[in-house]
């Protein structure tokens, strides 16, 4: 990246008054800023915090497609991000833009990084995290898997469902919560049993607001009380009076795609695949010989 005129006749002035600073924007649109000049820098909608002592590696920036990285470490405080923030993901795949700033001059700045945040490490009250460039999304997979199963995630835009159809999600206030793993809500009607398995439960008000996790199992007790239960339970606390949003499962399967969502047309996997026993099979007389699938 090439530096903005007025800071490189800046630069090639030989003074020292330049400094970098960081911008992340959460997925959830928080946006947070740090710099490691000594005294608090503010431009493009980021108030660039001094006091978080953030600092970064030496920025590995090549030609073609090869992957822009980086390491930034900074304090864990209230201020900036907390321990809290980085156990309940909120910082994974987070924007980050590095730039180049003449800081008695922000207006002379360049960046010198685009890209995201990777991995988070913990240690002594600081963090250390990854900085990956926009080639990382290069190595993303592409297109389409041979499997019966459907390879698309309920919603998608190869799905194309609308989970706010009713009947497929409903707010609800759970009345009991264990290890943050295990939700009973109560009776809830208009929905069979197993409805919400393999489905989304979505924290959207208090500590725990933007939190998900993959529901598991879902049954109703003898009291007619609905039971949630995830794969794993959610890094920050619920509490009881929470909203909570759950979204119906699908199993990957044709039938459910056809008879659970009328959806079949956009299914994304190939339901009459031949088996490995196909290969073993042979024509039978007793057999049905309708030109139909073998399964």
């Amino acid at each position: 990246m090439g530096f903005q005129a007025e800071l490189l006749v800046h630069l090639q002035s030989g003074e020292t008054t330049v400094a970098r600073a960081w911008g992340i924007t959460r997925k959830d649109g928080v946006k947070l800023g740090f710099t490691d000049h000594d005294c608090d820098l503010a431009f493009e909608g980021f108030d660039f915090r001094a006091e978080t002592g953030l600092t970064a590696s030496a920025i590995e920036q090549g030609t073609g497609l090869s992957v822009d990285n980086a390491e930034a470490v900074g304090m864990l405080c209230d201020a900036a991000v907390t321990d809290e923030d980085i156990e309940a993901g909120r910082l994974d795949d987070a924007e980050v833009i590095a730039w180049m700033v003449n800081w008695a001059d922000v207006a002379e700045r360049s960046v010198i990084f685009r890209g995201s945040i990777g991995e988070i490490r913990r240690s002594g009250g600081a963090f250390i995290a990854e900085l990956r460039g926009l080639s990382e999304r290069l190595n993303i997979p592409r297109g389409r898997v041979y499997q019966r199963p459907c390879s698309a995630v309920l919603g998608d835009v190869s799905c194309r469902f609308d989970v706010a159809s009713p009947g497929f999600q409903i707010q609800a206030v759970a009345a009991k919560i264990t290890e943050r793993r295990l939700f009973d809500f109560g009776v809830v009607d208009g929905f069979e049993q197993g409805w919400f398995a393999r489905g989304q439960l979505q924290v959207l008000t208090g500590s725990a607001q933007g939190m998900q996790g993959l529901i598991k199992r879902d049954w109703i007790s003898e009291n007619g009380a609905r039971q949630i239960e995830l794969w794993e339970g959610l890094q920050i606390d619920v509490s009881v009076g929470d909203e909570i949003l759950l979204i119906a499962g699908c199993d990957k399967r044709f039938s459910s795609c056809r008879e659970k969502f009328l959806n079949h047309r956009n299914f994304q996997g190939f339901p009459d695949m031949p088996g490995e026993d196909w290969v073993t099979s042979y024509p039978t007389q007793s057999a049905g010989n309708s030109g139909g699938s073998l399964r």
